[in-house]
């Protein structure tokens, strides 16, 4: 382990757990959007804006922090780099959240429900990881894991991709669908991106 001389401010780190914990609430907001009836849906929309609001002040509060403390906990670049990404996890949930209600298609593919599993996973398994960088240790398999999750969210994608291919849509109905689902896959994308940006601090800090 780096070897610090002078103590270190973690407040940076307790606000990215913080972030960390806002994508628990945005992936089962969006969960709730994508499953709910079309009277339902503008209410819960709102619900959503709200959290992807609370999680831009909280990654707000975390750029402020980084800009006024003097020793960080890593890398400058690094915590810009992970706040950013948390904010895009919670960005790319509300634009899916926003085009299942924009363009409202008459049904959704099976697999929607395996991309909604595997965002929730994948949030999930962020909150618990963050905590961690206060430590540095066990974070090994939490990138593995989001690996493995956003694997599954791709190979399911894929499926859904041929099937909207198949014939068995409408022209409209399959574009409105294909934005749903490509909103959804960027999200997975998104917490791929977050795990890379942790395994490269923990590499770092080692």
């Amino acid at each position: 382990m780096r070897l610090r001389l002078t103590p270190r401010d973690t407040t940076i780190i307790d606000l990215l757990v913080q972030a960390g914990n806002a994508l628990v609430e945005g992936a089962d907001l969006l969960h709730a959007v994508m499953t709910a009836g079309d009277a339902d849906r503008a209410d819960l929309l709102v619900k959503m804006r709200d959290a992807e609001h609370a999680c831009d002040d909280i990654v707000h509060a975390t750029m402020r922090k980084l800009n006024s403390t003097f020793v960080t906990p890593f890398d400058r670049e690094d915590i810009y780099s992970l706040a950013s990404a948390l904010d895009d996890c919670m960005d790319n949930m509300e634009a899916a959240a926003d085009m299942v209600v924009l363009a409202n298609p008459a049904r959704l593919p099976d697999g929607v429900q395996t991309q909604l599993r595997v965002l929730q996973e994948q949030a999930k398994v962020t909150a618990e990881a963050l905590p961690r960088l206060h430590t540095m240790k066990g974070l090994e398999e939490y990138w593995v894991e989001i690996n493995r999750l956003e694997n599954d969210g791709d190979e399911v994608w894929r499926d859904m991709l041929a099937e909207l291919y198949s014939g068995a849509y409408e022209p409209l109905e399959l574009l409105k669908v294909r934005e749903v689902i490509d909103a959804l896959e960027d999200a997975a994308d998104a917490f791929e991106s977050v795990s890379h940006h942790v395994e490269t601090i923990a590499v770092k800090e080692s």
